[in-house]
């Protein structure tokens, strides 16, 4: 339980970034830095509670490759809901600092879907 807490608290840190410092103005978001930050803040906010229902990391960490694995074992739903956070919130946010709100919401709602998806697991 302790896991998933923090990993709301991760998202809850990425919104307040993106609120804060990400300089929203309408449908975009101006400061692509903050805006990687947010992303890779909900991205790991999300692995952590990942990481409390399907185990210990390796070493060296886990790769995409093997949460989808393992993902692919218990739910297919949850499998493409991952693919799309990591793509949004890693790759889009995390990486490219993609500016559009839609996007960035988007990238969110995935990773809160998923960690409730772990809460009713665990």
């Amino acid at each position: 339980m302790k896991h998933l807490e923090q990993a709301h608290k991760y998202i809850d840190n990425a919104k307040e970034i993106l609120r804060e410092k990400g300089q929203k103005k309408g449908k975009y978001y101006r400061n692509a830095k903050y805006v990687k930050i947010a992303g890779n803040t909900a991205y790991n906010g999300l692995l952590l509670a990942l990481d409390s229902l399907l185990g210990a990391k390796r070493n060296g960490g886990n790769s995409m490759e093997w949460y989808m694995e393992e993902l692919s074992k218990l739910d297919d739903k949850m499998l493409y809901s991952f693919t799309s956070a990591y793509e949004t919130l890693h790759l889009s946010m995390g990486t490219g600092g993609h500016p559009s709100t839609n996007v960035v919401d988007d990238g969110l709602e995935e990773a809160e879907n998923i960690i409730h998806w772990v809460e009713t697991k665990t």
